[in-house]
């Protein structure tokens, strides 16, 4: 019997029913059932129901009858006799029939089956039900329950054991895009590599630099900046940097310019270098020109001043033709440069720029406001003096401005002068030039310095308060400046009749 069964399973597949069937189960099929081989009375007769016709709804009526079988099984208590004598596999419409004692009601009863029919009187498991309601572990292969393992070095949702990746061999890919042999080889040697900048990020390194000494003014520390940052093909880019970031800013920095490219001169650039650097701004001329119109004058400037400095030779601008492709603001340039050198004394050229700057002392600012309302009387340009005022850049100091205007008012004894500057004052107020601080300590300065004016010009008090008077109607006075205008006091002075002797407070009274 063992033999037998032994060799049935062989010519089945060489595999067991339980894992077999579970799988064809799952594939919608009813494919393996157990029967028991014996009925209630041992005679092995089997009541058979009568077939139902093969229809729509065959498999749902199997697989609902299989249910109320395992039903029936359950409240019976026959659960240890299935199975026992013979088994039986249906699929795909085949029957195989084992066990030796296959009667010819077996082979009914297999035919039945294989109609889609099922014993009414046996009891049998369907072998997915009876894996389903086990209570034995549903994983494969002894993996366990999926909990960590002792010392929390693994299990599901784990990483690990904390610091098992640092103990874990680094796999290299050869064919791995970011793979470096050179990394793995131990004879490395480390250099240092030092990249070279490229003229536009050697610009922006420089133009902080720049802006910064215009603010402290101090070109020791703008040398130690470039020495830091300085490769030596850029050392002819700095005179070009310069000039350039200069154009964009008024007088006073491009006169600090002009000293900061006197002071590199032999120690960070050579005269090679500022030359270098002039020809490539006369190169690029036709675009400076669109963000500053006056870029050629300016340039010429420069050149001008650089070689009254000593830093370039006077040649560089006496012979234009030695530039290669000259456009015409190069030309324009080169003239503007050539003139200033032949018509002045270079001693005078440190002035190219004019006057103006904080960085100028009191008396030269003092002295460039006088001759600014002297000009004024004479053209009663106020525009011009605008720009005149705001080229001083000070501020700070507008309310000089305003004293010398009023002094100059007082000395002139004139009511033109009177109405021009009261025009000029206006205006500056108007266009905020001035500003109502600036202008009320002008006009306070003048107050307190009246008792020295009018020294010089003894009708100083009638001509402040008519001057005041037409500077209120003209509304750009304050309430303080009007109510502090001074008035000179009327002295008591000795009868002739008293013989010199000025009177006592009180008489004594005689007896």
């Amino acid at each position: 019997m063992e033999s037998e069964l032994k060799n049935k399973k062989l010519a089945n597949g060489g595999s067991d029913s339980k894992e077999s069937s579970v799988e064809r189960e799952l594939n919608g099929e009813i494919e393996a059932v157990e029967l028991n081989g014996s009925g209630a009375n041992g005679h092995g007769h089997h009541s058979m129901k009568k077939p139902q016709p093969v229809g729509e709804g065959h498999e749902g009526r199997v697989k609902r009858k299989a249910k109320r079988l395992i039903q029936r099984q359950n409240s019976g208590g026959n659960n240890g006799i299935a199975a026992s004598h013979s088994g039986t596999m249906i699929n795909n419409g085949s029957v195989a029939a084992m066990g030796a004692g296959a009667s010819t009601s077996n082979a009914s009863t297999l035919c039945s089956i294989s109609h889609g029919m099922l014993p009414a009187n046996n009891c049998y498991v369907v072998p997915h039900r009876r894996w389903k309601n086990s209570r034995r572990s549903r994983n494969n292969l002894g993996r366990g329950r999926g909990l960590p393992k002792k010392g929390g070095a693994g299990g599901k949702g784990v990483w690990g054991l904390p610091g098992s990746e640092a103990l874990a061999e680094v796999y290299e890919d050869e064919n791995d895009p970011n793979y470096d042999s050179e990394c793995n080889d131990r004879n490395v040697e480390l250099r240092e590599v030092i990249t070279e900048l490229s003229p536009e990020e050697f610009f922006k390194l420089a133009e902080p630099i720049v802006l910064e000494y215009y603010e402290h003014g101090d070109t020791h520390e703008v040398a130690l900046s470039f020495d830091e940052i300085l490769q030596s093909p850029l050392r002819e880019y700095i005179t070009s940097i310069l000039v350039e970031i200069a154009l964009d800013h008024k007088d006073s920095q491009r006169e600090m310019t002009s000293v900061l490219i006197s002071d590199l001169y032999g120690r960070v650039i050579t005269g090679k270098d500022i030359e270098k650097g002039f020809n490539m701004l006369l190169d690029n001329l036709p675009d400076l020109i669109l963000d500053t119109p006056e870029a050629p004058v300016m340039l010429g400037n420069f050149m001008a001043r650089a070689i009254a400095d000593d830093c370039m030779p006077p040649k560089f601008v006496s012979r234009p033709e030695e530039h290669s492709h000259c456009n015409e603001y190069a030309e324009q340039a080169l003239r503007r440069a050539d003139a200033l050198l032949h018509k002045q004394i270079w001693a005078h050229l440190d002035n190219v720029w004019g006057m103006g700057g904080p960085l100028r002392p009191v008396k030269t600012i003092t002295k460039q406001m006088t001759l600014l309302l002297k000009e004024y009387l004479s053209s009663r340009d106020v525009a011009e003096a605008q720009r005149c005022l705001r080229a001083l850049e000070v501020p700070h100091y507008h309310h000089e401005l305003v004293y010398e205007a009023i002094v100059m008012t007082m000395e002139s004894l004139s009511q033109t002068t009177e109405e021009a500057m009261c025009e000029l004052l206006k205006s500056l107020d108007l266009t905020c030039l001035v500003l109502p601080a600036g202008m009320e300590q002008g006009f306070l300065r003048a107050y307190d310095d009246m008792a020295d004016i009018v020294l010089d010009v003894p009708l100083a008090y009638i001509i402040l308060d008519r001057f005041v008077e037409r500077c209120n109607r003209a509304g750009f006075l304050t309430d303080k400046i009007i109510n502090n205008v001074p008035s000179r006091g009327r002295k008591r002075f000795v009868s002739e009749g008293d013989g010199g002797h000025i009177k006592p407070a009180t008489l004594t009274l005689r007896d």
